[in-house]
């Protein structure tokens, strides 16, 4: 099937009302047949649901359904996405343990990244994504796991796919994207080799703002990687918090298995029944909406370049920009929705936020109304200097996340703000 039609008919086999549209299942719990139903259920002899910490029937449909968008195998919904982000992580690393991340990331990521895990043991060491040689220098037996982003938010980079994934899998590592930014509409990270697709479903999922939330999802066979592996060696070892239970045995998607048996059920960072409803609905209409955001994004960035008081824009659809190839190889379709451009200082950067008026001043991506966004005093403040122009984010970075007005109108409130 096409994306569009697997956004829309993906994941649901029709209850027993036969509703047309994915009821919302707004319940904690279940009721079992019987004592040993109970007992099957949570020794995993029969699959069904327990509890909604765990599971729930929306919440299914969402992951059934984004598993197909992606290519994948079976994925997991969590509270948020910086949830999904940091399960991924936990689900492979231990106190001692290292990952490797893209040095251009997320704020929040670079913070979580770069500060919380350390309290937990865990080393980040970061390279660039245009330079995979610099991996080489950063493995060793103890890196479990490396982190990029298809389009960096907010420097917006597009990686060497083909140089990192040659280089995980000389050393059998895992490669997570987050895929938030491109969405499964332009870029499907399995197809590129990669193991794990990650996204905040608060963004382009639900396209409106309406809910926060985050997926993770697995590609197809990932146990071949996993299985008798030493780095993964909690995989294939018994879990004696779930009856010794070894996952690299489990005829199912073993690595989102994992974070719901014992992430999940011990972190408890569960969606609600109804965000996943609410991100079961934005997924009908996201290759529609994906291609307007691209496309304006991209009249806006033409826009910007050519204005006299924009020093840089940031968008791989720019013949002129240094990711353009990069794009051309690993994303399709458009370029999403989410750019970036300079200007002079800080203090430049805030009067233009503060005198566009269609543009709303809100830390967010993904809605249908555009948003602009003043990085280095919001999502980037809390890293220094050095951290900000490590990360690709100047104190004179405008980001814009364009929704779906028409483009002509967003055009003029830049020219107008600019000009101010």
């Amino acid at each position: 099937m096409k994306d569009q039609t697997k956004v829309i008919h993906s994941g649901y086999d029709k209850d027993t009302n036969a509703t047309m549209a994915v009821p919302i299942y707004q319940t904690t719990a279940y009721e079992f047949r019987d004592a040993k139903h109970a007992a099957d259920l949570f020794e995993l002899k029969e699959l069904g649901n327990i509890y909604t910490r765990l599971m729930n029937p929306t919440t299914d449909v969402l992951e059934k359904r984004f598993a197909a968008l992606e290519g994948g195998s079976g994925a997991i919904a969590t509270a948020s996405g910086m949830a999904a982000i940091f399960y991924t992580i936990a689900n492979v690393a231990q106190a001692g343990d290292n990952i490797i991340c893209a040095s251009k990331l997320y704020g929040g990521t670079l913070t979580l990244s770069g500060h919380t895990i350390k309290r937990f043991g865990i080393e980040s060491r970061y390279f660039d994504v245009h330079k995979p040689s610099e991996l080489e220098e950063l493995i060793d037996d103890k890196t479990k796991l490396i982190l990029v982003e298809s389009i960096t938010n907010p420097s917006i980079d597009v990686p060497d796919f083909d140089g990192i994934v040659a280089i995980a899998q000389k050393h059998n590592i895992l490669v997570a994207v987050d895929n938030t930014v491109a969405t499964p509409i332009h870029c499907k990270p399995f197809t590129l080799g990669c193991d794990l697709s990650i996204h905040s479903t608060s963004k382009y999922t639900t396209g409106q703002g309406l809910a926060i939330g985050g997926i993770i999802v697995e590609r197809e066979n990932l146990v071949e990687k996993i299985k008798d592996n030493p780095r993964y060696s909690h995989f294939n070892e018994p879990d004696e918090s779930y009856h010794g239970l070894v996952y690299s045995d489990v005829p199912l998607p073993i690595f989102t298995l994992r974070v719901r048996l014992a992430l999940l059920r011990d972190l408890g960072g569960a969606p609600s029944p109804f965000n996943s409803w609410l991100f079961i609905q934005g997924l009908e209409h996201l290759p529609l909406r994906m291609k307007q955001h691209s496309q304006s994004a991209l009249e806006i960035a033409n826009f910007l370049e050519a204005h006299p008081k924009v020093k840089k824009v940031n968008y791989p659809g720019l013949a002129s920009n240094v990711n353009y190839t990069y794009a051309q190889k690993y994303i399709h379709g458009g370029c999403s929705g989410l750019l970036s451009f300079e200007v002079d200082s800080f203090d430049e950067a805030v009067k233009i936020v503060d005198k566009t008026e269609l543009f709303s001043l809100v830390v967010n991506i993904g809605d249908s109304k555009s948003i602009i966004t003043h990085p280095a005093s919001t999502t980037h403040q809390q890293l220094s200097k050095e951290e900000l122009d490590a990360a690709g984010v100047p104190s004179g970075l405008i980001r814009l996340s364009i929704g779906l007005e028409d483009s002509i109108d967003l055009i003029a409130d830049l020219n107008q703000a600019l000009e101010g």
